[in-house]
């Protein structure tokens, strides 16, 4: 997908294409904000997949990305290890804000995300992910997951966080989820964060900020279920998008 401004003081979504699992549905704007909201055409994704996500968000436009459901990894007939990408840009004066329900990592699945963010210094992003690891009383499936955030043309953040059956030792254990079924990150890009960097500070049990350098903050949480993982997240959301003196 693609947005660009309409000249009219909106944004306009010249490219808007899905195929295969995975359509995409142009939503009721607010002001001058496009939205899209993803949508699930089939199952997905499973194994021996390989899905892509791209949005590319031009100088001054703004768009708003949401998911109609959450993405539920599943190990499939041929089985197999299923890749999703995630490919982010936003440009100049430019607004990305990307909030997806969760990702659900099925028993027997086997999944690796990479998601790749690249945001002009004067851009300004929010990001999202969530991971649950199993369904309901069910053990989690391999999930592999890196994400990676440019700013201009330094790397901040690259890390990768991989669960379940094949993992390396100690995933589960005190120093990375502790037991915990829920994972999930806050990326959150301002130009005033290069000024005024945002402080370390924690945001209930499980779920930290701290600052990146250039004008971004980092929000990780781990919870015992994915609706505590969504109330730790929204409330350090709503933390960052006070002005700077308030969040201090």
């Amino acid at each position: 997908m693609q947005a660009r401004p309409d000249g009219r003081g909106g944004t306009a979504l010249p490219v808007l294409e899905g195929e295969g699992p995975l359509a995409l549905r142009r939503t009721r704007s607010t002001g001058d904000e496009a939205r899209v909201t993803l949508v699930g055409a089939m199952s997905a994704p499973l194994g021996g997949d390989h899905l892509t996500v791209t949005a590319d968000v031009a100088t001054g436009a703004r768009l708003r990305v949401g998911s109609a459901a959450a993405t539920l990894a599943l190990p499939g007939a041929a089985g197999g290890e299923a890749r999703y990408d995630v490919r982010l840009r936003v440009a100049g004066d430019g607004e990305l804000t990307w909030l997806p329900e969760p990702l659900i990592s099925a028993a027997g699945s086997d999944l690796a995300v990479t998601t790749r963010l690249d945001v002009a210094p004067t851009a300004r992003l929010v990001f999202r992910e969530e991971q649950i690891l199993g369904r309901a009383a069910e053990q989690p499936g391999r999930l592999a997951s890196r994400l990676t955030l440019r700013i201009g043309e330094r790397t901040v953040l690259d890390q990768e966080l991989c669960c379940g059956p094949g993992a390396p030792g100690g995933w589960d254990g005190p120093a990375v989820l502790a037991g915990h079924r829920a994972v999930g990150q806050l990326l959150v890009v301002r130009p005033e964060f290069a000024g005024e960097p945002v402080p370390a500070t924690t945001v209930g049990e499980g779920c930290a900020v701290v600052p990146l350098p250039g004008p971004a903050a980092l929000v990780t949480a781990v919870a015992p279920d994915g609706l505590l993982l969504r109330r730790l997240l929204d409330r350090a959301l709503s933390l960052l998008e006070r002005p700077a003196t308030a969040v201090r």
